[in-house]
């Protein structure tokens, strides 16, 4: 072969490598100066659809503990209260009498064991000297001890005393929101009358109702997500209860959602979604999707670079992605800009010379 002839091959030979085109992701590609994305089957939870109730993971009625008028209500419907406030004040003047009535008792009931104590050490300093009787020296006994179990009890009537008078200071459990005043201020309360109603928004879950069909399947997998505005929330935890409800022969499941979820407050409704199996499904990003009025579709960009809107019927969302389940075929590319694929759409078709 000539000289001339090698250096015209290899100058062929880098054309063509220089005009093969490269892709860095088998499943991104760009189609006549567009972005796509070559859809492909995927392996996503098959889910069963199911109605649940938001709930506060701590929620709680305090009730009182004593008798007696409210005198003052330091919180109302939808305050925040930090942990350990105080909510509700009671009036405590017999509770404050109570306790300075058992003070007292406690002064007497000492005063009392220690002269008993003087007395039965003389009267036992005499008997060993045998100059008492014995049974003199069992009276003092006696005494002593009696003594000393009614100082024991005086101690705890004024540990008694002064739990009553705490308990006219309600404070909260712990922090959270106020969700229903049950009192007023003037009213009055015995132990047991509810006061406040409160929740904490900081961990949330879901309740809902599996029925005995997909029992089996909701404990083998143990896994749920919560969908509510468009989004989907993976849940934290799924414990569902042993025994069936007698009324409905449902099993109450409890779904866990993650810390700070936004966009969810107790008594909301929402769809659970149970986990049941596996199957394959078709993702694209939700940037992809174009919505026209009652619409949903994507642009197709064909082999040879022709766009066209292509209606699709839209799944479940899985985070910045959504479901395809019909519509589409696997290998084909969809647009990632739909507002650029759509201006290349409304441009003529070129001519062929």
């Amino acid at each position: 072969m000539s000289t001339a002839r090698v250096v015209l091959a290899s100058a062929l030979f880098a054309a063509v490598l220089v005009a093969a085109p490269a892709v860095a992701d088998p499943a991104a590609a760009t189609g006549g100066g567009l972005a796509t994305l070559i859809v492909g089957a995927e392996s996503v939870p098959t889910e069963r659809l199911l109605d649940g109730t938001v709930e506060a993971v701590h929620q709680s009625t305090v009730s009182a503990q004593t008798a007696g008028r409210v005198s003052d209500i330091y919180f109302d419907v939808n305050d925040v209260v930090p942990p350990g406030a105080l909510i509700v004040r009671i009036r405590s003047t017999e509770q404050v009498a109570n306790l300075a009535q058992a003070q007292a008792a406690l002064k007497e009931a000492t005063a009392r064991e220690a002269e008993a104590q003087t007395r039965y050490d003389r009267i036992r300093d005499m008997y060993q000297r045998r100059v008492v009787a014995k049974a003199t020296y069992d009276e003092a006994s006696a005494a002593r001890d009696a003594a000393v179990a009614r100082l024991s009890a005086a101690r705890a009537g004024l540990e008694a005393a002064r739990e009553g008078v705490a308990y006219t200071e309600v404070r909260a459990p712990y922090g959270g929101v106020v969700t229903q005043k049950h009192v007023q201020v003037g009213e009055a309360v015995a132990p047991g009358t509810p006061l406040m109603s409160g929740a904490s928004l900081d961990a949330l879950r879901v309740v809902a109702e599996v029925p005995q069909s997909l029992i089996e399947q909701a404990r083998a997998a143990r896994r749920a997500a919560v969908y509510v505005d468009g989004r989907r929330i993976e849940s934290t935890g799924l414990t569902v209860f042993p025994a069936a409800q007698p009324e409905s022969n449902t099993f109450r499941a409890r779904v866990e959602l993650p810390k700070d979820v936004k966009g969810l407050a107790p008594g909301m409704f929402v769809k659970v979604g149970l986990v049941t199996g596996e199957t394959e499904r078709l993702l694209v990003p939700r940037a992809a999707i174009v919505e026209r009025s009652e619409m949903r579709g994507v642009y197709v960009v064909a082999p040879d670079g022709r766009v066209t809107l292509r209606q699709v019927r839209l799944g479940h969302a899985r985070g910045d992605r959504i479901e395809i389940l019909a519509g589409l075929a696997p290998g084909e590319s969809v647009a990632l800009d739909p507002v650029a694929a759509g201006l290349k759409a409304r441009q003529p078709a070129k001519k062929d010379d």
